[in-house]
């Protein structure tokens, strides 16, 4: 029983154990704070080595700054070079014009515009047909005077120039629907001569490139014939029993342009930075003129002294007036220089300040709109407008002895009321219901999501989405119906940012001075090409189905382009309101502009692609993949560099697209660099480099002008 008890453990050997125990754990907390100490040694060590060679990498880029800059200054002279171009260009467009004698006026002249509007007020009685014909004109001056808005440098554009060209937009618009009016009224005063013999009524549909006329005369008024079709087409109406019986005619007009909306403001830069530096290269023009004029003066004072003095010696005279003249000469081709060059400087200026408009974000949301109101911020119309009209039949031609007798009325064609201000003569509430239409969706259009259909509210100026219901598409016949309360102007509208924000893009050479853009959005690809100052839709894809456009294979210049890809509901150009309606990767202007501008000047032999990583790096700093293009190699799997840009310095990071998290440690035995030029200058081939030396600057220009546009950096 003893000999199972546990045995006891005395004071003194409990005292011993405690103490053990408490120079183990001393023991142990010693050796972790050397560890402990030894690793931070370790650390600061590297942390120190890291700076020192940090410092090192810092202080040679800040001693070739300004080396660089100066060389990057030099390549860059390619865009003032390019608008210089672009400004004889349009000289010699308006003397071409001049020579032509086509009878037809200068859009930019406002006395040409007022003479040519008032002459075709004047001429009367023109049929559709003929009315159509005109059109092309007219719609050609329409377009030439948006370019000239679109294309004139802003700080070139005064204030009274762009009142005169919107002025001369807007009446053009409305005698080109006064005479479609007219014309309209014209044949239906025929319709009884041109009634079906079938159905007794008159329906008439006559096409063009940019106006289709689809009109039905209601000559037989039976309460029975109450479904309008257009021959060979779904297109029509389902018209209510009261207008089945009325002296009627019903007309879509259907322009394949807008020219209801109201036209979009020109965007002007705060001139306070262009108008600064102008000023200031100006002065610096006008004082080296100064100084070399007194310089010139001064040599010829000179002269005239020195001639009074040696008059003897007329053959020294004769040598020292030679030297004279020679150094006078001189200091003129001189001041040729200096004064080209300080031009070029303010060309240089006046081009950035326009390229950072063109990234610039507007810090206000545009105007309030109500809840049926369309924000044509937000949204586009595409496919052009629908003239939905319910017209009195006028007075029809009578034969009388050989002759075509015609009453004409004073006030001309009439709109029909539907329905009526007073509706107490009808019987019941549904005498008016709406009018179902069937409307064909433009061939060269495309809708990502089915179409919205909106009417012209004429009040209040704005497209509203009240007043419509039970819309339907048939997106394999390209039709829409709906249900209209009243007639007007009707159009489609999409999402103008539904390709916002992209999934991915790629800028790659193709041959010398041409490259291909490529844009990956949630719904499309979208692939164009870039050569000399000119740009060209390549391909489309829907959904891994290539879609054939009118557009492809057709070279235009990059703001024209940028137009038709947006008619065609391509729409991958952001406005400076579209950060309100996409949640973007928000970058700081400059550094876009910069990033922007270098990547033009090296795309003829480097390729440039999306990296995920730019959406971790903050606002002042942009991340992408480059590489350089050979022809030769394999593009299966391409070795691209990451590379950081802030603006004022470019450097190679570490990481790869596949690692796992982001960081901006710098990649081994790579430096800094102060442009984008030099850092990739470092693992370049020389016939690269050389290539980009040789670049043509309207090429570099439009690929810069693309990217400007689309924002990619941003907007990715």
């Amino acid at each position: 029983m003893s000999g199972s008890k546990k045995k006891k453990v005395t004071k003194a050997e409990r005292l011993k154990l405690l103490q053990e125990e408490e120079e183990r754990r001393l023991k142990e907390e010693e050796e972790a704070r050397l560890k402990y100490e030894k690793e931070e040694m370790e650390r600061l060590e590297i942390q120190r080595i890291e700076k020192e060679k940090w410092n090192r990498l810092e202080a040679k880029d800040l001693e070739r700054r300004n080396e660089e800059l100066e060389e990057l200054y030099l390549l860059e002279r390619c865009f003032p070079e390019a608008e210089k171009l672009k400004q004889e260009t349009r000289m010699l467009s308006q003397w071409k014009h001049y020579i032509q004698c086509d009878g037809s006026p200068d859009p930019s002249i406002a006395q040409e515009m007022n003479t040519f509007i008032s002459l075709w007020k004047e001429k009367t009685n023109e049929t559709f047909e003929e009315v159509i014909e005109k059109s092309k004109v007219v719609l050609n001056l329409i377009e030439k005077l948006k370019f000239i808005l679109l294309e004139t440098p802003p700080c070139d554009l005064q204030d009274k120039n762009i009142i005169q060209y919107q002025e001369s937009i807007l009446q053009l618009q409305e005698l080109l629907h006064l005479k479609f009016n007219v014309a309209t009224e014209i044949l239906l005063r025929q319709a009884s001569t041109l009634a079906d013999l079938d159905s007794g009524n008159m329906e008439k549909v006559i096409k063009d490139e940019n106006v289709t006329l689809y009109v039905w005369a209601n000559l037989k008024k039976n309460p029975r014939h109450r479904s309008v079709r257009f021959s060979e087409t779904q297109i029509g109406f389902e018209i209510p029993r009261i207008l089945a019986t009325s002296d009627i005619a019903v007309r879509l007009l259907h322009t394949h342009y807008d020219h209801v909306s109201a036209l979009h403001p020109v965007s002007t830069p705060s001139k306070e930075h262009t108008s600064s530096v102008t000023e200031l290269v100006k002065d610096d023009v006008e004082n080296v003129e100064k100084a070399i004029s007194k310089e010139v003066e001064e040599e010829s004072k000179q002269q005239e002294k020195q001639s009074h003095l040696i008059q003897e010696e007329k053959l020294k005279v004769e040598e020292e007036q030679d030297d004279i003249e020679v150094k006078m000469s001189s200091a003129e081709e001189e001041s040729e220089v200096i004064k080209c060059e300080l031009e070029m400087k303010v060309l240089s200026e006046t081009v950035s300040a326009a390229q950072l408009l063109l990234v610039e974000n507007s810090s206000e949301k545009p105007d309030f709109f109500e809840n049926d109101m369309v924000d044509l911020f937000q949204f586009t119309t595409l496919g052009g407008v629908y003239h939905l009209d319910i017209l009195e039949l006028p007075p029809q031609c009578k034969p009388v002895k050989g002759w075509m007798i015609v009453e004409i009325l004073k006030e001309g064609l009439q709109k029909y009321t539907y329905p009526p201000e007073t509706t107490e003569d009808f019987e019941t509430e549904n005498a008016f219901p709406p009018i179902e239409v069937t409307l064909e969706v433009h061939e060269n259009v495309i809708f990502f999501e089915n179409p919205m259909v909106v009417r012209w509210d004429a009040e209040g100026k704005h497209w509203r989405t009240d007043g419509i219901s039970n819309v339907s598409y048939k997106p394999n016949e390209r039709l829409v119906t709906f249900s209209l309360d009243t007639f007007g102007p009707v159009t489609l509208i999409q999402d103008a940012h539904i390709n916002m924000p992209y999934q991915s893009w790629e800028l790659r050479p193709l041959d010398v001075n041409k490259v291909l853009l490529t844009v990956t959005t949630v719904f499309t690809e979208i692939q164009i090409q870039i050569k000399e100052n000119l740009c060209m839709l390549s391909s489309v894809k829907l959904k891994d189905k290539k879609h054939i456009s009118i557009l492809e294979g057709t070279w235009m210049t990059p703001i024209p382009f940028i137009i038709a890809l947006k008619e065609a509901g391509l729409n991958i150009f952001p406005t400076r309101y579209s950060h309100f309606y996409v949640v973007i990767n928000n970058k700081v202007p400059l550094v876009e502009v910069k990033a922007y501008r270098q990547m033009a000047l090296l795309s003829s032999t480097f390729a440039f692609g999306w990296s995920k990583w730019n959406l971790l790096c903050n606002s002042t700093k942009v991340v992408f993949k480059v590489r350089e293009h050979l022809p030769e190699e394999c593009t299966e799997n391409p070795n691209w560099a990451l590379l950081m840009f802030s603006g004022d310095r470019a450097q190679r990071l570490k990481i790869k697209e596949e690692s796992e998290a982001f960081s901006e440690a710098l990649k081994e035995e790579t430096e800094f660099h102060s442009t984008l030029y030099h850092m990739v200058r470092d693992f370049a081939s020389k016939e690269a480099m050389e290539k980009v030396r040789s670049s043509n600057c309207q090429f570099v220009n439009s690929v810069c002008h693309m990217l400007l546009s689309t924002r990619l950096l941003s907007y990715s």
